[in-house]
């Protein structure tokens, strides 16, 4: 019993720090998950090899999702965007808020598109800003029941570099190409005021000069985005982590579904 009531007593308490407000103590609590693990593993097995077995056992679960959907995806090659109406901002955290701030920073409206994407659909809306030499958009991505948003600021230089700031929660689920710089902010940064501040500082990092900057072409941000994912989709056949399906449809190799793995596994690492 004694055994059975420290790994009961750490799950609970594992829980307890999850539930908690302050990002440090609910970090702390997926440890805590990780420690729980590793003596129900080492009761069982009675050798630390068990328990380290145990706590494996965490970072190969994406594994069940990979193997099971994943690996039967069918992703179109060519894959259009479409006019959309705003969806309701009871499922569009914060995006009202986005918009209003956008404007007061003198950004200027462009349109509202969407897609559907590996049964994800995906809500766009832009706007640009001549002086700055930027495009802003805010994103809605909903699967089943779950939605996230995210805001990103993108740029463009005369050597046809894209650089762009967003907080995205995830990474990414194909490699980028290199003509792409991204500069992730914390996820639960929403404010845009400060987006655009550290998207002005990652430009100035980058010793990227305002007046080498591309003026947006607000007719373009639509084929421009659709063009983007065309350039990613070749690069990533050309890398082997997708391969064609001979249907104009294209699915993740073996090499994918490892690359794939990895970005979980730093998601869980830095999500936490």
């Amino acid at each position: 019993m004694r055994e059975t009531l420290i790994v009961v007593g750490l799950f609970f308490l594992a829980v307890a720090l999850r539930s908690a407000r302050w990002a440090l103590l609910r970090k702390f609590g997926a440890l805590m998950f990780l420690i729980a693990t590793f003596w129900l593993g080492f009761f069982l097995s009675g050798s630390r090899l068990g328990g380290a077995a145990a706590v494996s056992c965490w970072f190969f679960l994406p594994w069940f999702e990979l193997l099971t959907h994943i690996r039967r995806l069918r992703l179109p090659l060519n894959n259009r965007l479409h006019h959309r109406r705003v969806p309701d901002p009871a499922f569009f955290p914060n995006a009202m808020e986005a918009s209003a701030a956008m404007e007061a920073e003198g950004f200027e409206h462009v349109s509202d598109c969407g897609w559907k994407w590996a049964g994800m659909q995906q809500f766009f809306r832009f706007y640009w800003h001549p002086e700055e030499r930027a495009i802003s958009a805010i994103c809605l991505c909903e699967q089943s029941d779950v939605a996230f948003a995210f805001i990103s600021v993108t740029s463009q230089d005369s050597e046809g570099r894209t650089w762009r700031t967003t907080n995205f929660p995830f990474s990414l689920t194909l490699q980028c190409s290199p003509h792409i710089r991204w500069n992730y902010v914390p996820c639960e940064q929403y404010c845009f005021h400060r987006i655009l501040s550290h998207h002005r500082e990652f430009l100035e990092r980058n010793q990227v000069d305002a007046d080498g900057l591309r003026i947006p072409d607000p007719e373009d941000v639509e084929d421009a985005l659709e063009r983007e994912m065309h350039h990613q989709v070749q690069y990533n056949l050309a890398s082997g982590i997708i391969r064609l399906t001979g249907d104009g449809h294209f699915q993740y190799s073996k090499r994918g579904l490892i690359f794939l793995w990895g970005q979980f596994v730093k998601d869980m690492v830095r999500l936490c």
